[in-house]
């Protein structure tokens, strides 16, 4: 316990140190490469395994992405760049439904800005940045050039999946409330990797928090992993604030999407 408490203190002088003798305008440029996994439960349990390949290659963008996490010492917005669907040729549209928009965080001012676009209608998320205790440890590893340490975390799952819908979330909350029960509260657990290296405490969707870029980070059935940096371009960054759409809290949005897929839902059972 007293080696894993000089340890942390040592990375948090270390990174306070190292802020000191960048200039303010120390800005960068971070490239991650997303990788989710699909469980496909039930339903799968019926398929071929070619069908259960042909599935997961239809919905390849989905599972694999990659982002630019554009950043200086207090701001970063972070932007999936949009790829071509494997099979169509066209962007995957409906899916934009479900992920995040341009994300915009401000440590210095705990501000979160996001911008979404939900079945035609734009919508400005705005909101604290989320909370995060996080748990240093004594490990240690080297992604490219960048020697990181070990951060673990447990966060509700609700926060972090906010600007997504799941009709198997939405029933077992429906049976719950049905049922007289108190929701459970679902947490994810996180593995982050930083860089003190790097002294921001900026880092890819909802994590921040650390003394340093986080440069991978693990939740629940995604991994996320920087690939790629550029420190310090000669041609200067401007970070803009996205600042288009309807404002709204982040739960409030969660509220309006499951409301839109209930009504839908009724009105397809309407119809037949």
């Amino acid at each position: 316990m007293k080696y894993s408490l000089s340890k942390t203190s040592l990375i948090i002088a270390a990174f306070l140190i190292t802020c000191s003798v960048f200039a303010q305008d120390f800005q960068g440029k971070a490239y991650y490469f997303s990788k989710s996994s699909m469980d496909l439960g039930r339903w799968g349990a019926k398929m071929s395994e070619a069908q259960k390949k042909q599935v997961k290659e239809r919905l390849k963008n989905r599972l694999e992405k990659t982002y630019v996490l554009t950043f200086n010492k207090a701001e970063s917005i972070f932007i999936e760049e949009e790829k071509l669907d494997a099979i169509s040729g066209a962007t995957d549209s409906w899916g934009k439904n479900f992920t995040a928009g341009d994300q915009y965080k401000n440590v210095k001012t705990n501000t979160f800005v996001q911008n979404q676009e939900f079945y035609g209608k734009r919508f400005l998320v705005k909101d604290k940045l989320q909370t995060i205790e996080w748990k240093l440890s004594t490990e240690t590893k080297k992604i490219g050039d960048y020697v990181c340490n070990k951060a673990t975390a447990s966060i509700p799952t609700q926060n972090l999946t906010w600007y997504s819908f799941s009709w198997s979330e939405l029933r077992k909350k429906t049976a719950e409330t049905e049922n007289g029960e108190t929701p459970e509260v679902e947490m994810t657990e996180v593995e982050a990797w930083f860089s003190p290296q790097i002294p921001v405490s900026q880092g890819p969707m909802e994590y921040w928090g650390l003394p340093g870029l986080i440069l991978e980070v693990s939740a629940g059935d995604t991994t996320m992993l920087c690939y790629k940096i550029t420190m310090n371009p000669e041609e200067k960054i401007k970070i803009e604030v996205p600042e288009k759409g309807k404002e709204i809290a982040k739960m409030d949005y969660k509220e309006v999407i499951v409301g839109k897929m209930q009504e839908m839902r009724n009105n397809r059972g309407r119809s037949r």
